[in-house]
Formats: structure tokens, sequence, C-alpha cells
């Protein structure tokens, strides 16, 4: 029973160097995938995307508020989380008040902040120019507390198919501290930090176009966030805005996103100044560690 489970997970173990390693997925006449390090008839190459798609513009955006011979210029945060912003503005015809440098700001949880008030240089004509709006989710003022996580799952023993730095994906900056954990789809998964539900999805069906797959974010009291990804469709079980303790159940694990077989992948991230990065993390107990069949050690 095991066995199926680690070939199919096909994963590379923890590496110290961050060069992406090209990996090769095939499937046979029965349907069974495979992943290899050496190409073959009909292998495809297997992309993994440093990237975790949560599309924000929905709780991030501009509000522009026309008065009379004048804009004033707010970004809303609707969010459970601080963000910072970074907002410019070109193509100026008609306008003062508008800065020279990007405005950038953290805005808290839930707000709406003006940032600029622009106003016509010549009154009775309209004010002419483009935005360019760009945020990232924390704050960047934050520091990382020392902190050892327990396991964010039930049941067990499961083994570490990929870990920090590993070759197969995990040399990005969002995910290079991350850690995946080979484990059947339905495995509990539950909160390894207390803290706030940030950013959910539960709707994603396989490998569907979101690398990330179903997702659960949440936001730690010292503003780093721990990201629990690949999750079961339909599993979550926690809503933006909720907190959480260590253990609270959180979703069910799965094979969502781009994922190479059933496993959680745990990451660690905080905002470095606009943009998110993984950091180093620790269990509070060892795991072991899968072969590495994707170089061929058994």
């Amino acid at each position: 029973m095991l066995a199926p489970l680690l070939f199919a997970c096909g994963l590379v173990l923890a590496s110290s160097s961050a060069v992406a390693m090209t990996i090769y997925k095939s499937t046979d006449a029965n349907g069974v995938v495979s992943y290899s390090d050496r190409p073959s008839k009909g292998a495809q190459v297997f992309v993994f995307r440093d990237r975790m798609v949560e599309r924000l513009e929905r709780q991030v955006f501009l509000d522009v508020r026309k008065q009379k011979d004048a804009d004033a210029v707010y970004v809303r945060n609707d969010l459970y989380a601080p963000v910072e912003v970074e907002l410019s503005f070109l193509g100026l015809r008609n306008v003062s008040g508008a800065p020279d440098q990007p405005i950038r700001r953290v805005l808290p949880a839930r707000s709406n902040l003006r940032l600029a008030l622009l106003t016509a240089a010549r009154p009775g004509q309209p004010l002419v120019y483009t935005t360019s709006l760009q945020y990232s989710l924390g704050d960047p003022a934050g520091a990382a507390q020392a902190y050892l996580y327990p396991f964010p799952w039930r049941g067990g023993p499961f083994r570490l198919s990929q870990g920090a730095n590993g070759q197969y994906s995990h040399y990005g900056p969002k995910n290079r501290y991350a850690m995946d954990i080979a484990m059947p789809v339905g495995t509990p998964i539950i909160a390894a930090r207390g803290g706030v539900v940030i950013k959910t999805e539960n709707n994603q069906t396989g490998h569907g176009e979101d690398p990330s797959g179903n997702f659960v974010r949440v936001l730690h009291d010292d503003g780093t966030m721990g990201v629990y990804l690949h999750l079961k469709k339909g599993s979550v079980s926690v809503r933006e805005g909720q907190r959480v303790v260590v253990g609270s159940p959180l979703a069910l694990s799965g094979n969502t996103g781009n994922s190479s077989g059933p496993h959680l992948h745990f990451v660690v991230q905080r905002n470095t100044g606009l943009g998110l990065v993984s950091i180093p993390y620790q269990f509070n107990q060892p795991v072991g560690e899968l072969p590495n069949f994707a170089v061929g050690k058994q």
C-alpha cells in the first residue's frame, strides 16, 4: 500500500543546491505515471512554477473618489491581513499633487487609506493620468520569532518527499524552504501554528491552472504566514477571518494543482518588501525521508 504511494510521489529529497533539475514525466499503456531525470520516448518535461496564484485584485484595489477639479485616490484592503502597496502615477496631464516617486505604504487589515489628492492644474479641464498599483501580502516590518512547528497533519507516520532547496521544485524564492510530505488523499490537515486565516481556495479539481491547487493561508502573530497547499477539493473547513489555534482542523490533504502525487506542501513565508519569500523552519520532531526515486536511488 505504501510503496505505490511513495513511487507516485516521485519527488526529490532535500538538496543544498538551488539549481533546478529537468524532470521528465511519462505515462505507460496502463496509465501509470512515472518521473525521471532521463528522457524517454514520449516523455514530456514536467514544469513546476515558483508561483502561488492568489488573486487579490478583488480584495486590494484603487478607490478613486472624484470631486470638482480633484480626485481623491484611496487604496482599499478587504483582506484580514496587512498589505504592502506601491502606487505610481504615469502620463500626467493637467494634474497637480502627484508625487514624483512611487508611494509605498502598509495598509492595515480591512482598511481604506487615502494615498493622494490630485487637483486640476487648470480648473474646469479634466485630469488625465494612469495608475500602477503593486501589492504584497504582509507587513515587511515584522520580525520572525523562533518557533518549532508541530506536524500539520493527523495520522502517519509519513515521510518527507522533498525538502528545503529541493531541486525538483523548491528552488524559487517563494518555495525554497518548503517541505513536501507524502500522504494519502484525505489525511486530516491541522494548523501547525495559531493565527488568522487570510486566504483559502477550495474549488480546484485535479491539476488545474493554479499551481497551488486548493490551499489555506494563515497569518501568524509575528507576521509570518503558514501555507498548506494541494488540498482536496471541497475539504477546506475554515473561512477567511477565522482565528485558529494549534491543532485546529483546516482541510484534507489532496493532489490538486501542480502536484506530482498525493502530498502536503507546507511552507512558511513573510513579506520582505513587496514580495513574499519562504523562510527556514523546523518541525518539533524528526521526519523521515523517502528514497530519491527521481534520480534512480532506491
